[in-house]
């Protein structure tokens, strides 16, 4: 096995974010440098959530680091990203497999799957992980530049229209995902303001 176990105690966290981190640069830095910085800046925001996900958030940070490793050259299959992702940690990796559910379903992948007509193939290979860790992943990825700054969620939907343009698959996507991006920013604001 690749990947180091998930660990349970806040005490030893980063052993699996520090291994994602390494995968996710080794993969993405040089040949796609602007995801690589996005990466960096979910990465770090999912690092900031951590005394709202207690033991979760090692789990957390690992998946943002390698919540875009599947637009990757050599991990690309299918163009659905989140599936070749988690494809990829699963069979190349050996990867934790909420780590896997996590990439797999992140930001409503389940909509651009629909879209593409993978749907039924994400839904069967990988299971929605908890809705928390789902929604903390998506807040990390909706909320964060790509250049990796933190923005607010409505800066980063228009952006993402912007770049593809409205009648691309991506922007269709998001267009259906937007409800569920913004409950998923709401929800995951509503724990931190509970837990502050």
């Amino acid at each position: 096995m690749n990947v180091p176990r998930r660990l349970s105690s806040l005490g030893r966290m980063n052993t699996l974010a520090s291994w994602a981190g390494h995968l996710s640069q080794a993969r993405l830095q040089d040949s796609l440098p602007l995801r690589w910085a996005h990466v960096q800046g979910v990465a770090a925001r999912a690092r900031s959530l951590a005394p709202v996900l207690g033991a979760d958030a090692d789990l957390l940070e690992a998946a943002a680091w390698l919540h875009d490793i599947g637009y990757a050259p050599d991990v690309a299959v299918t163009g659905l990203h989140a599936l070749d992702g988690a494809r990829y940690l699963r069979d190349a990796q050996h990867a934790d497999a909420m780590l896997c559910r996590l990439v797999a379903h992140h930001s409503c992948a389940i909509i651009e799957a629909e879209e593409r007509g993978l749907a039924d193939v994400l839904s069967r290979e990988f299971e929605p992980p908890p809705d928390f860790l789902g929604s903390a992943l998506t807040f990390c990825d909706m909320t964060t530049s790509p250049d990796g700054e933190p923005v607010p969620v409505e800066r980063r939907l228009a952006e993402i229209h912007h770049r593809y343009g409205t009648g691309h698959l991506v922007s269709r996507s998001i267009r259906r995902a937007t409800p569920m991006i913004l409950r998923a920013v709401e929800q995951v604001h509503g724990r931190a303001d509970r837990t502050a």
